[in-house]
């Protein structure tokens, strides 16, 4: 079962904590729609001694409370409440997919907290100035998100039919996606240690409800309540030149403007060739200052 930090406003955050708990910490933030099963792999955190790793349900997912209306800026409250309850000092910060943003908002909003970020196949802000925001992204991912700009109502509805398919078989969110998995795409998902940590992942995410999901994709498509360009933290830009779902321009055009930006582009790479990755980007977050390059 997972721990829980009650919020100033009254919302439970749900928690869970692997590795050393002496360790050096890193907060982990999962992908959209996801939980926090689903961040890392628990061998790759199994590998990593002297390292406390850290994962929460964003507000509507898994065992934590919703929170209407939030914007991608609200993960750097729930991340520094989570610390603090945690009694934590600096700490690392890792997302992927839905959650790179979110942990871009933690690196811009708590300078004084983070060490350094990591933001792996990461969107863009959607008012970014000379980016075609849907150029080369996936034809599923172009209707969900023009929908929920349109018609957020009858998005609310066709996320809730979505998930209660996904309850019954996890495996229907990878089937309603297949037009944007590359072939590395579909080697990754099935194999199976990638396969099992995705579908509970996709499960516990949507076990009660669609709300996590929907305030997720409401919160990328708004503002986010942060500009890229403020972040003095040094962040990893992790992206594959092959991604569908999060185009190549997302990347360039924030490695274009944060200022410590250490940009990362594979070019063979695709979506959940992040995953992949991971071990080198582990690395690169919990170096120390002296090994740090």
């Amino acid at each position: 079962m997972p721990n829980g930090i009650r919020m100033r406003d009254g919302r439970l955050v749900a928690f869970e904590e692997w590795g050393d708990p002496d360790g050096s910490p890193v907060i982990l933030l999962h992908g959209t729609p996801g939980c926090r099963h689903g961040a890392v792999p628990a061998e790759l955190m199994a590998e990593r001694p002297g390292v406390r790793f850290i994962a929460y349900d964003r507000p509507g997912y898994g065992d934590s409370d919703r929170g209407p209306g939030r914007r991608v800026a609200q993960a750097a409250r729930d991340v520094a409440a989570l610390a603090d309850g945690l009694g934590l000092g600096k700490f690392a910060v890792l997302g992927r997919s839905g959650g790179a943003p979110h942990a871009l908002a933690c690196a811009a909003l708590l300078p004084s907290r983070v060490r350094r970020v990591a933001a792996m196949a990461s969107l863009a802000p959607p008012v970014a100035e000379g980016l075609n925001w849907f150029d080369g992204m996936a034809r599923s991912n172009v209707e969900e998100f023009t929908q929920a700009l349109t018609d957020p109502l009858e998005f609310a509805d066709r996320l809730a039919a979505r998930a209660a398919a996904i309850r019954a078989d996890p495996a229907q969110l990878l089937a309603s996606i297949k037009d944007g998995l590359t072939d590395a795409d579909r080697r990754i998902v099935s194999t199976p240690a990638v396969s099992e940590m995705l579908l509970r992942n996709y499960r516990e995410a949507l076990r009660d409800s669609a709300y996590g999901w929907l305030d997720d994709t409401l919160a990328l498509l708004s503002h986010w309540g942060f500009d890229p360009a403020q972040i003095t933290r040094p962040v990893l830009l992790w992206h594959g030149a092959e991604d569908t779902f999060s185009p190549v321009g997302h990347f360039e055009w924030l490695a274009d403007r944060i200022p410590r930006a250490r940009p990362v582009l594979d070019p063979k790479g695709s979506h959940f060739s992040a995953l992949e990755a991971l071990p080198d980007v582990l690395d690169w977050l919990c170096a120390t200052p002296r090994t740090a390059t």
